[in-house]
């Protein structure tokens, strides 16, 4: 069987994201994936942007990644999301290129691939798990199949025990966050390739 094609794409205000995607797509290459790294496209005003030095930063670091696209959307055997959550739910910017998807939808070159998703807030409390959620919601809608990282491995305890994919504190991505975003990158590929096969 070839690779599974993994899609990883991020939207990143601060970092984090940024940092957790760039793992994802590390680990599941080396778990045997064809993987394409992509961002979000900002939808935020630019005086918004450049009116905050750390956002403006990520965006200026982020720019060179190409913004995800409906060709990268039929292309992928699977998907790996990261985002952060706002006000208890994916970003605008997220949720502007989900709505774009109808027609994709319509033709059924959105069902039966796999998807997981990551995010994180300023706290713990922050609507982690509702963004995570919200999003498996959306792609249920398209016959996707989730692969949630559920308690499959000892690192997930570690890393907060989140079973429906990491999540992490706004600029708190350590060692052990890296972890558990590997064996959920690998997972999906795991899972990918033998609904691929």
């Amino acid at each position: 069987m070839s690779s599974p094609k993994i899609l990883i794409a991020f939207y990143s205000t601060y970092g984090t994201n940024h940092q957790v995607a760039a793992e994802a797509a590390r680990a599941a290459e080396a778990a045997g994936a064809e993987v394409r790294l992509r961002r979000f496209a900002e939808t935020a005003p630019r005086e918004v942007v450049e009116g905050q030095d750390a956002w403006k930063a990520q965006a200026d670091k982020a720019a060179d990644i190409p913004e995800i696209s409906h060709d990268d959307m039929t292309w992928a055997d699977g998907y790996f999301w990261s985002a952060p959550t706002r006000y208890g739910a994916a970003p605008s910017q997220v949720r502007a290129f989900i709505d774009t998807l109808g027609g994709l939808w319509m033709e059924g070159k959105l069902a039966n691939k796999t998807f997981t998703a990551t995010t994180s807030a300023q706290n713990t409390h922050g609507g982690q798990e509702s963004t995570l959620l919200g999003l498996y919601t959306s792609v249920m809608h398209w016959g996707a199949v989730i692969v949630a990282p559920g308690y499959t491995d000892p690192i997930l305890f570690e890393s907060g025990g989140n079973p429906y994919g990491y999540s992490a504190n706004a600029g708190a991505f350590d060692e052990t966050g890296a972890k558990a975003v590997a064996h959920q990158a690998k997972r999906l590929v795991e899972m990918t390739a033998k609904l691929a096969g």
